[in-house]
């Protein structure tokens, strides 16, 4: 399946947020990007030069030819341009949200970011059009306020009351714990807690979270499940950011390779460790990624976004990365399959299970989320 994801929402020219981050998420997650853009904006890592509103009319003529056409599974809403625009989506997606046979299962789910302020400060959206966002609330799947969002839309209790849930992102807060909490009318019922990545990157963070969800969305995850596939793409994005500008830089999203999506992805090899062997793979143009001061271990990435590692005295090994590790186990188990090891947790953050192949190699199925690539000891050089 190829999810129809239809995003309405300003362009930001510089790439790093806006229409630019939603297509390249949804695209690096597997789905169809079609636009409906609300407005059109001069900035750059420094802020908002310029904004030019779209007229309402051709606001709801591109929906109309994305929706008349190809179909859609998923709507996220991000910079709406005006109240006027806000007033004539709130019409358009309570009739679409109900719509049947789009997705296969009767609704399409709404993921509303209530865009107000670029990561720059910049405004990007009046006092009337925040009034008119609450109205769009009421008919959200989510609604995916940062905290200045949470406050000018009047506070959770007030927000949960009118949207079916809410994502209350913690970017905005204190210390180096960050905490995103997703909440509805009956309290909380999801939370996650990280720690801050150190990053000056974080232009379109915001874009890039909603549009993930609402991808995961289309493809039937249930809610809970999605933002938090949603966040692991937005942290691994963050980590392996270009660097550009001299702002609030874009994060890179078209780095995010094999480290998400269904089924089981093949994307680590464990080799014998021989003398040589961390210069070999170097030569071969392979960035090293993890060391260790014995020199028994290396973890290399390659240019697609696979890792191996070589080792002293380990077998030849097949990493197969799946999804949901404990849930591919049960699967295989109830098909007959023999686990040398079941899910196990690492002192190396991954959580493996075990098992052999017909022809006595090594493989191994895990989770390791932003760790494959990304470990805390990962080497900077």
């Amino acid at each position: 399946m190829t999810p129809r994801i239809l995003i309405i929402a300003g362009s930001d020219s510089g790439g790093g947020a806006g229409i630019q981050a939603d297509i390249k998420t949804v695209t690096m997650l597997g789905g169809h990007a079609m636009t409906a853009v609300t407005a059109i904006t001069a900035q750059n890592t420094l802020g908002v030069q310029a904004v030019h509103p779209v007229p309402t009319e051709m606001v709801l003529a591109q929906i109309e030819s994305c929706l008349t056409d190809i179909g859609v599974d998923a709507v996220k809403i991000g910079m709406i341009g005006s109240p006027e625009t806000a007033a004539a989506l709130f019409a358009v997606l309570d009739v679409l949200r109900t719509m049947p046979g789009l997705t296969g299962r009767g609704t399409v789910p709404i993921v509303f970011d209530p865009v107000m302020v670029a990561t720059s400060g910049d405004a990007l959206a009046d006092a009337r059009t925040v009034v008119t966002m609450g109205a769009l609330a009421t008919i959200a799947t989510l609604v995916t306020p940062n905290l200045p969002e949470l406050a000018a839309l009047g506070g959770e209790a007030s927000l949960a009351a009118m949207a079916p849930a809410v994502l209350v992102k913690g970017g905005h807060g204190e210390g180096n714990r960050l905490v995103d909490r997703l909440v509805t009318r009956d309290g909380e019922v999801g939370r996650w807690d990280s720690d801050r990545i150190a990053t000056n990157n974080t232009h379109g963070t915001g874009c890039t979270l909603a549009s993930a969800i609402a991808s995961y969305l289309a493809y039937g995850y249930p809610l809970k499940a999605a933002v938090a596939r949603a966040r692991q793409f937005v942290r691994i994005a963050l980590k392996d950011a270009p660097g550009f500008g001299g702002g609030h830089g874009p994060m890179g999203h078209q780095r995010v390779r094999l480290d998400l999506g269904p089924g089981a992805r093949l994307n680590q090899v464990t080799v014998p460790m021989a003398a040589g062997s961390e210069a070999f793979y170097r030569t071969l143009g392979l960035n090293q990624i993890v060391d260790t001061e014995d020199g028994h271990y290396a973890r290399f990435e390659a240019a697609g976004g696979t890792t191996l590692s070589t080792e002293q005295g380990a077998a030849p090994t097949i990493f197969f990365e799946c999804e949901d590790l404990d849930a591919e186990v049960a699967r295989l188990q109830a098909a007959g399959v023999v686990f040398d090891q079941l899910p196990t947790e690492q002192d190396w953050l991954w959580r493996e299970a075990r098992l052999t192949d017909p022809a006595g190699n090594a493989v191994c199925l895990y989770q390791a989320d932003e760790n494959r690539r990304f470990p805390p000891w990962r080497l900077t050089r």
